[in-house]
């Protein structure tokens, strides 16, 4: 006779940064305006280092830094972010930038056009050929402070937001960007509302930021065609315009632009704005920094 051998079950560790809350319990408010839907654009201006550290390749998940895959990248820089700025010059719609420090002094033009255009720009790391979530607290409190000493440099001001290159946290990384400085992060694909994190100072806010609808993951690791893009844009976009009817909610396209500056994929892009533009009157086209701001602004407990 076969014994029975007893297991424990598994002891379940919650997330300690926040609580679950979910989103029919939460309290109903508006964006500016009376409007319910937010609308960001987040763009990721990167920066490799050739041939060393971390890479990223369209034929292989986890690929080492090749000259082609470097060049892949570069492509972003040189054509495809003039671009994607032109067109957004074009139809007059603020976006956020995801600015590696590293591309700062290697490209001054692009800090230029930034400025020129009003965007926030939010700190994305050094660069993306390194990764924070294997550091030691002392060494992520290095590349913070590194990363938000280039953009004051740069800008004349602090970011207020900040996003992980790859999107990964260490344990620390709330508590040593609430000690930074920073209001918010971006690291967090929980939700499409924001809601507060806790840290050892005081409280972080989460910002929406998709990691569904990002060009990266879908087109180059999942392999979707710039229509089928598109329509992902769009469908996310009429939905989640039609739930905010309901509830408050942030949307968000996720940019690169060595994936959406390729020509033929810009003009998917172009297609699927032509089409939430539309509807210009009944949304908040905004940064995260602003939505940010507009939480800090509720009375205390409307946000989780």
């Amino acid at each position: 006779m076969a014994r029975t051998v007893k297991v424990a079950p598994m002891e379940m560790v919650p997330n300690p940064r926040y609580d679950y809350v979910p989103l029919p319990e939460r309290a109903v408010y508006d964006w500016p305006g009376g409007k319910r839907l937010a609308v960001c654009l987040c763009n990721n201006i990167e920066w490799f280092s050739y041939l060393t550290g971390l890479g990223s390749d369209h034929t292989a998940s986890g690929a080492a830094q090749t000259t082609r895959n470097y060049a892949w990248r570069d492509y972003g820089n040189r054509i495809g972010l003039w671009y994607l700025f032109d067109l957004l010059d074009e139809v007059d719609v603020p976006a956020s930038h995801n600015v590696n420090a590293a591309v700062l002094d290697a490209a001054p033009q692009i800090v230029a056009r930034i400025l020129e255009r009003g965007d926030e720009v939010i700190g994305h790391g050094r660069t993306n050929s390194e990764r924070q979530d294997g550091m030691g607290e002392a060494e992520e409190r290095a590349l913070i402070a590194d990363t938000t000493d280039a953009i004051i440099r740069h800008f004349g001001a602090a970011p207020a937001g900040w996003l992980g290159p790859y999107v990964v946290q260490s344990p620390h990384t709330a508590d040593l960007l609430r000690e930074a400085g920073y209001t918010y992060t971006l690291d967090l694909p929980a939700d499409d509302q924001p809601f507060r994190l806790r840290t050892r100072t005081g409280p972080l806010l989460s910002v929406p930021y998709s990691i569904e609808l990002n060009d990266s993951p879908a087109l180059v690791f999942r392999h979707h065609t710039a229509r089928e893009f598109e329509a992902m844009m769009i469908d996310q976009f009429d939905e989640m315009l039609h739930q905010s009817r309901r509830y408050p909610l942030v949307y968000t396209a996720v940019l690169h632009p060595f994936v959406i500056g390729q020509p033929f994929r810009l003009r998917a892009l172009r297609r699927a704005l032509a089409h939430i533009l539309k509807h210009r009157d009944d949304i908040w086209l905004t940064t995260p920094g602003a939505v940010a701001a507009h939480v800090s602004s509720l009375p205390e407990g409307v946000v989780p």
